[in-house]
């Protein structure tokens, strides 16, 4: 069993984490207790408890871990244009060799976006599996979606901490204390936690909400749970 917790934030989110089932936590925000009934719930533990099954985040790890060698490597090369002089004497080898140094970095970080989308739907589809009941999580995400739409994420693009206003907080008033505002760890959350959320799907951490209510609803025939939740 993962180690469980409570985040005192109003926004309903919850995540996962660990880099295998011996050493996981699952974590819910107080505002997804509030937000979700028990089947609803049911379906966004079962998602993270994919998670945890499936080594998402350690596999998460080892993309980004290939992807900062990838642009490391390119930052290198970088240098070696700009300080170790050139040996192509007819020039185009170079601009090639610039060309690649741009995309590489890009590349290596479009390629871990889509690593992070296909583990999500992956959790999803696991999730749905584990209760036997797609329409539950279906039905969480939908919830999660207008809530995201309804009231400011926990960090907003620029990964700067988002104050909750007086009165929202479920501490009698007092605003409930911001997590660290980093956006790397935007992509550990079941929907994004992000405000600002109109970019590109390439450079999404999390695929469309709505294609993932999608796919949950068309796995409503036939579907089997595996195991008891």
């Amino acid at each position: 069993m993962p180690r469980l917790y409570i985040v005192d934030r109003p926004e309903p989110n919850a995540f996962a984490t660990g880099r295998d089932p011996d050493h996981a936590a699952v974590a819910v925000t107080a505002g997804i207790l509030e937000l979700m009934d028990d089947r609803e719930l049911r379906g966004v533990l079962a998602h993270e408890l994919s998670h945890v099954k499936n080594r998402d985040t350690l596999i998460g790890t080892i993309a980004a871990t290939i992807g900062g060698a990838i642009s490391f490597l390119a930052q290198m090369a970088q240098f070696q244009m700009l300080f170790g002089g050139r040996d192509d004497r007819n020039g185009g080898g170079g601009f090639g060799a610039l060309i690649a140094i741009i995309l590489a970095p890009i590349a290596a970080l479009i390629i871990q976006l889509a690593v992070s989308r296909g583990r999500e739907y992956g959790a999803d589809r696991s999730g749905a599996l584990l209760t036997g009941d797609p329409e539950g999580l279906a039905s969480a995400l939908a919830e999660l979606d207008q809530a995201s739409k309804n009231r400011p994420g926990l960090l907003d693009v620029f990964g700067r901490r988002r104050q909750v206003p007086s009165g929202q907080g479920r501490t009698g008033g007092s605003p409930a204390p911001a997590p660290a505002a980093n956006p790397a760890f935007a992509n550990l959350f079941i929907v994004n936690p992000l405000t600002g959320r109109d970019i590109s799907g390439l450079f999404s951490t999390h695929p469309p909400i709505a294609e993932r209510i999608a796919r949950l609803r068309a796995m409503n025939q036939g579907v089997v749970a595996t195991r008891p939740f």
